[in-house]
């Protein structure tokens, strides 16, 4: 469709300044890490509420499509304007708070993880949430598709963190959800309903966010294993000791030797190629000192080698073991559907064995690690673009994999959301009245359907579309 009347129209009320359409911002809009680019109109940056008022209430008289982004982190396309339109950034609403007495954090829609985490850390706090791009992606992202990372085990995810929501309906009306407290019971708990709704039912611009103590100390341990089935049936075991690790990271032997490649060095000598699970202690003194006797006799009784950090510099060597293992998986194919399905934990082995039959099956390379402390995988089937059977044995092996993890009980998102790349397995997960009832909500706070259109309901097949040659800053995450 043709907006170029009211793009006009807003660029003459907020100025060029703030409504840009020449082709370098138009170009960056298009597209977010899932790197499939659609058209767009105009990319908006709002300098105040006022402006962010002035938008939505002209795109929703208008029918104008609006897609909101931060810095376009998303795997799944939730950032993607597929159906063009006005891209409304707010990455540069970035401020933090951190309150030191009452342990809440104020923070805007554009301020990253990393920088919240600092924030807070500075002042004796600790904010849980860590996906693997924090030090890109936002805090308005993450709230959209309800983020999680390593730390989602212990702690929980982005949901468990927010008190409050400030921002507005596709209207241009400005609304608060929940308050700065830590108890709240005033009415239906729509800040929930915001929390995961990947930005279709109104935009974020400010949230409220509770901290826990910052953890007195941490300690890392790295552990191997003959197989994936041994680490699986290792950390169920741990799990039955009631030993919580504030980080529980599994490898299998494809992702470790990827990350091996990429770094050149090897995690164990005498050892390459083998699963890990890397461990994270955190806590009191006392308690650390606890556990890491019981964690150390676990290792000796359950895996082949392990290796303790002595120091933090130590620690951070065996994580860049987990950082590199993604990005490098590029050298198995270039193309990549890379999936955070969901696992309970009783079907660790079902799953680890249903993985093996997969990669025989489909003849792909399908490296596979993730957080073991929530069940959270992420499944990377990796194949050539350019080669017709690869792509076949993509499509055909996703399938599998969604089917699969709903028969298990599990979910296909665990935190990347359902964007465009999930539309096709939606189904799966929910029967029709659970759909109809998610699409009547859309329908109720978002009438005219601008916001973010085209995601979750219909159906979109990533593997046939084509993807940009780009490489973000945060692909090795």
């Amino acid at each position: 469709m043709d907006f170029s009347a009211a793009t006009n129209q807003l660029k003459r009320s907020l100025g060029s300044g703030v409504v840009r359409t020449d082709p370098e911002s138009l170009r960056e809009a298009s597209f977010d890490s899932s790197k499939i680019a659609f058209p767009v109109a105009a990319a908006v940056f709002p300098r105040n509420r006022a402006d962010l008022a002035k938008v939505l209430a002209l795109a929703n008289r208008a029918r104008v499509p609006v897609t909101v982004r931060g810095r376009g982190t998303s795997l799944t396309g939730s950032a993607s304007p597929v159906r063009g339109g006005w891209v409304v950034d707010l990455h540069h609403w970035d401020k933090v708070k951190v309150d030191a007495q009452s342990g809440l954090a104020q923070v805007e829609a554009g301020a990253t993880v990393a920088a919240i985490q600092a924030a807070a850390e500075a002042k004796g706090w600790f904010y849980p949430p860590d996906p693997s791009s924090k030090k890109y992606c936002t805090i308005g992202g993450n709230i959209a598709c309800n983020a999680g990372g390593m730390h989602g085990g212990k702690y929980g995810v982005t949901r468990d963190f927010v008190l409050a929501l400030k921002g507005f309906l596709p209207t241009g009306e400005f609304v608060e959800w929940g308050t700065p407290t830590k108890k709240f019971s005033a009415g239906f708990n729509l800040r929930d309903l915001w929390i995961g709704s990947e930005g279709m039912l109104g935009i974020v611009t400010d949230a409220t966010l509770k901290l826990i103590p910052k953890p007195e100390e941490r300690w890392t341990l790295l552990v191997s294993f003959k197989t994936e089935p041994d680490a699986f049936r290792a950390v169920l075991s741990l799990f039955a000791l009631r030993i919580q690790p504030a980080i529980c990271e599994f490898l299998d032997r494809y992702s470790v030797d990827c990350a091996e490649k990429a770094t050149g060095q090897s995690v164990f000598e005498g050892q390459a190629g083998r699963p890990v699970v890397l461990l994270e202690l955190a806590g009191g003194k006392a308690e650390i000192r606890a556990q890491k006797k019981l964690l150390l006799a676990w290792a000796r009784s359950h895996g082949i080698a392990h290796r303790a950090a002595r120091t933090r510099s130590e620690a951070e060597s065996l994580w860049e073991v987990r950082r590199s293992c993604s990005g490098a998986m590029f050298k198995l194919g270039d193309s990549k559907l890379n999936e955070d399905i969901v696992i309970p934990m009783g079907k660790y082995l079902s799953f680890a064995r249903f993985l093996e039959k997969l990669r025989k099956e489909s003849g792909l390379p399908i490296p596979t690690f993730g957080h073991l402390g929530d069940g959270n995988l992420h499944v990377n089937i990796m194949y050539h673009k350019g080669v017709p059977s690869e792509r076949r044995a993509a499509q055909k092996a996703v399938n599998l994999l969604m089917k699969t993890v709903v028969a298990l009980g599990g979910a296909i998102s665990g935190e990347h959301g359902i964007g465009l790349a999930k539309t096709p397995f939606l189904r799966l997960q929910h029967p029709p009245a659970a759909v109809k009832a998610m699409r009547a909500v859309k329908d109720a706070l978002d009438p005219k359907g601008i916001l973010n259109p085209g995601k979750m309901f219909e159906i979109f097949r990533v593997w046939e579309s084509p993807r940009l040659e780009v490489r973000m800053p945060w692909d090795h995450a």
